[in-house]
């Protein structure tokens, strides 16, 4: 039973041998680079095409450069990788398999939406904590244009965005999860569940993730017996104005007030009065390039001791949405500790 002790509750997992990120890189496009972060992201390129031919080619190079910057970054070569956990938004994960085949390296390909670098992180700190791995990358990353196509309309249309739409984020955020100590430390997890409220607004995306960020706070407190109190901030992916709204109310109803201690990605990577970005900033690189650029480093400098990072997604399809479906909502929760 010695494997056991490592659950609490129902759906978390407080490690016994904790991995820690020894590495993260990211690089995002030329509007992230303008918002409030981008003074804090490691490489900006002007070029949203990174040199190729579509936004689905581009996209691909994105991840092919952050990890080649990882690599560097780390000083070691993709041989010293065991597996890499990996996703995007694109159909059958495009955006990953041409992304990173060049490496080599053993592949998980993920999809969780835009809660990817939250699931890509759980896995691949599961698999270290259980010796499978000496070290391992999660990544994740986003296009805005390639998202637009696949999931609204053409940049060609040219059509009106509602307010509540949000801005997919051009970039890729990837750590490197390792046995060796470093400034961080990845303390457990909670897996979040599928939590559908009906919401049928493709647009609103805030709207159908902020039930899921809701539940998994909710079951992470409930596994480990605290409240808000127990974490420095509590991080969630990139709900923007109306899903965080929507989030507070929802914990509220429960008992609980996050009110002082949240914060969120997709309205910490753009700056809302001067980007045109409407409910903020969302997709999977969105929280994957603030975790790199921003919120590690507050944990490096001991600035915070304890966060829970909740990327979160909505899943959806061009097939489920036009054929009249939901957009459930997931949510994964990473518990990070400055060391």
């Amino acid at each position: 039973m010695e494997e056991n002790r490592q659950m609490a509750g129902k759906q978390s997992l407080l490690f016994k041998n904790p991995p820690y990120i020894q590495t993260s890189a990211c690089i995002a496009g030329k509007k992230e680079g303008e918002g409030p972060l981008g003074h804090l992201i490691e490489e900006i390129n002007e070029d949203p095409m990174f040199g190729m031919n579509t936004w689905e080619e581009a996209e691909s190079s994105l991840q092919t450069l952050t990890v080649n910057k990882l690599l560097k970054k780390a000083n070691l070569t993709a041989d010293e990788i065991r597996y890499i956990f990996a996703g995007d938004l694109l159909g059958q994960l495009i955006g990953t398999t041409f992304g990173i085949k060049e490496f080599d390296i053993p592949l998980f390909g993920l999809y969780g939406a835009c809660s990817t670098m939250g699931e890509s992180m759980a896995l691949a700190s599961m698999c270290v904590n259980a010796g499978y791995a000496d070290r391992v990358i999660a990544l994740a990353s986003s296009h805005f244009a390639g998202a637009e196509k696949q999931f609204r309309f053409p940049l060609e249309y040219g059509n009106q965005r509602p307010l509540s739409a949000s801005w997919t984020v051009t970039g890729c955020g990837s750590v490197i999860i390792g046995k060796e100590k470093s400034l961080v430390k990845i303390a457990g997890i909670t897996t979040g569940k599928v939590v559908d409220y009906g919401v049928k607004d493709s647009m609103n995306m805030g709207a159908c993730m902020a039930p899921a960020a809701a539940d998994l706070i909710y079951a992470n407190f409930m596994d480990l017996n605290v409240d808000e109190k127990y974490y420095d901030m509590i991080i969630t992916g990139d709900l923007g104005n109306i899903g965080q709204t929507i989030l507070l109310e929802l914990l509220k109803d429960k008992g609980f007030d996050i009110s002082k201690n949240h914060m969120d990605c997709g309205l910490m990577i753009y700056d809302e009065s001067t980007q045109d970005t409407h409910a903020g900033g969302s997709g999977c690189g969105c929280s994957a390039v603030v975790l790199c650029c921003y919120i590690l480093k507050q944990l490096e400098k001991k600035r915070w001791n304890r966060v829970l990072f909740i990327p979160t997604g909505a899943m959806l399809s061009p097939v489920s949405f036009n054929e009249g479906k939901s957009v459930p909502g997931v949510a994964h929760g990473i518990i990070l500790e400055s060391v």
